[in-house]
């Protein structure tokens, strides 16, 4: 990852969700800036870094996913031409908790964004034969123009956050 990269992850994402930048001693802070209450989100694998110490309820049951203003969730990857992340689906019910929330807030190690897609679908397949072949690729909030007019937000989360590790 270089700082090209991360430019470039930053510009896409712009019109499309809030970037937050952090590191793990201000994260706590600017996660909560991020927030919505009340809040569910799945554990973070990044060092140092925790929900445990937040208002967001982990390990959250289907009616705190019920009515949850946002959800938070880890990031397995950045895709800087597009300003996308990727959510690898598991046990802890990352995909819920992404996806009914109206507000999504996901957290990507800047060391996990990657230029294009061919960096990802590499990046991907190391994931999918160690096991993980469940994702979702998000740019944004939902969007469908299945009628004719483009309406954000119907099927998914209308509000979309990334916030970025920097010191991962």
């Amino acid at each position: 990852m270089s700082s090209e990269t991360l430019a470039t992850f930053e510009s896409s994402l712009q019109g499309v969700a809030t970037v937050h930048t952090t590191d793990a001693e201000s994260f706590t802070e600017t996660l909560g800036e991020a927030i919505e209450e009340p809040a569910v989100g799945t554990a973070l694998p990044h060092e140092g870094v925790s929900l445990a110490d937040t208002s967001v309820v982990l390990d959250p049951s289907p009616s705190d996913i019920e009515t949850a203003a946002t959800g938070v969730t880890p990031a397995g990857l950045g895709i800087a031409d597009y300003g996308t992340v990727t959510l690898p689906s598991g046990a802890a019910g990352e995909e819920l908790v992404s996806l009914y929330a109206p507000r999504h807030v996901a957290v990507v190690a800047a060391s996990d964004v990657v230029m294009d897609m061919p960096a990802a679908y590499e990046r991907m397949g190391e994931e999918f034969a160690a096991g993980t072949d469940t994702q979702v690729l998000a740019t944004g909030p939902s969007a469908t123009a299945d009628m004719g007019t483009l309406v954000e937000g119907v099927h998914g989360p209308s509000e979309t956050h990334v916030l970025i590790l920097e010191d991962r």
